[in-house]
């Protein structure tokens, strides 16, 4: 009977290997400084190798025969994870934020609701403003429509519209997100103020 796979025990990434993990009898070495050097031994390339202090990285598992490259792999390693730091730096997440509204809202709270809209905006996220209806305001969703298209032209200079105001059943919604060059407009007002 075949053992079976314990949950916990996951399959190994395919990991590179160096030195005397390296078992083919012969391999294509390639110098330090990217020269080549030609098909050697295996046990001829790993003391040319541990000769200039360096390690025997295979490359090109894959290749008749197989390419190895003598290299530090301790700072190639580094390398790959410095870069891939990086790449993960640079990536950037969009998140959207909502905003729930009806249709008859006092004056004041619309100005903290569109004071939070404001701050999503400046922190780069997209912002779904909502509005929900009930009952008899399904009759009237033009007072819905006319308050995010308010909300909109009030926050012209620092958000665009992104989806149109929709009806979706009962809520009517609309997608704002902000403006590439506000940022850059606002940095250097506060740089010069």
């Amino acid at each position: 009977m075949r053992p079976r796979r314990r949950f916990d025990q996951r399959p190994q990434e395919p990991t590179t290997r160096i030195n005397d993990a390296i078992r083919v009898p012969q391999i294509r070495l390639i110098g330090a400084d990217g020269e080549q050097i030609g098909i050697k031994s295996t046990d001829e390339a790993l003391k040319y190798a541990w000769d200039m202090n360096l390690d025997l990285v295979e490359v090109a598992p894959d290749a008749k025969p197989p390419v190895c490259r003598v290299m530090d792999y301790s700072k190639y390693k580094y390398e790959q994870e410095q870069k891939a730091k990086l790449a993960r730096k640079h990536q950037s997440t969009i998140t959207i934020k909502e905003i729930k509204l009806r249709p008859k809202i006092d004056p004041h709270d619309h100005a903290t609701k569109k004071g939070h809209v404001v701050r999503f905006l400046k922190n780069r996220d997209k912002v779904k403003v909502t509005i929900m209806f009930r009952g008899r305001e399904m009759a009237h969703t033009e007072l819905g429509a006319k308050l995010l298209d308010r909300l909109a032209r009030d926050l012209n200079e620092i958000s665009q519209v992104e989806a149109a105001p929709k009806q979706d059943g009962r809520n009517m919604t609309m997608v704002l997100a902000p403006v590439k060059k506000a940022a850059k407009g606002q940095q250097s007002k506060a740089e010069s103020g």
